[in-house]
């Protein structure tokens, strides 16, 4: 089994393409919003939590390797609040740590408010865009690559200059194929955590 992720920390631009193709094929996901995604396109977050599960990505996207332990409380709990009133569900109990920024304190801080940490085994890399070097071929070896039972794969719906399709969300299609091709089922995270 495999889980897809995505980030959803900068824009909206690839929300619709992006769930309008796991709809299509009947494939689970699982985003990670930050409260100040949820609050600048909540639209955006309802269709997203009415049809996947939704997990906790901080609220402003900070270093969390830089925060005290009240920093991180007010980052999270902050977060939690507008996920819930712009998305009317209520959130998974799942903390992505914003730029991987994990230390043993923030883990334990982040569990002490009932989150469990859920990071990936493999990010795509997209998010870094064309001008960074990245393509779409890149981003779906890059899942491939990493391709082993119980791959949690980080992607983004948005890009963070605000430019351009996100290379996830056009990727999308080719990773579900190539992932499914080579007999592993896409899963909820959920369903993936607890086999």
């Amino acid at each position: 089994m495999v889980a897809l992720t995505f980030n959803a920390a900068w824009d909206d631009s690839g929300i619709d393409t992006a769930l309008a193709e796991l709809r299509r094929r009947a494939v689970p996901a699982t985003f990670f919003l930050t409260g100040r995604f949820a609050e600048r396109h909540p639209g955006a977050a309802r269709t997203i939590a009415a049809e996947h599960g939704v997990g906790n990505h901080s609220y402003g996207h900070p270093r969390f390797d830089d925060l005290t332990s009240r920093q991180v409380s007010e980052e999270v709990l902050r977060a939690d609040r507008a996920i819930r009133r712009a998305s009317g569900a209520e959130p998974l109990p799942f903390f992505r740590f914003p730029y991987s920024a994990t230390t043993p304190r923030g883990i334990s801080d982040v569990n002490a408010l009932g989150y469990a940490d859920i990071e990936f085994t493999v990010d795509t890399n997209g998010y870094l865009g064309t001008a960074r070097g990245m393509t779409v071929q890149k981003v779906v070896d890059r899942v491939l690559d990493g391709l082993s039972p119980g791959e949690i794969v980080q992607m983004h719906v948005g890009t963070s200059d605000g430019r351009g399709a996100p290379l996830d969300v056009q990727a999308l299609p080719r990773i579900i194929d190539a992932v499914q091709s080579r007999g592993y089922r896409v899963t909820d995270l959920r369903s993936l955590l607890h086999s």
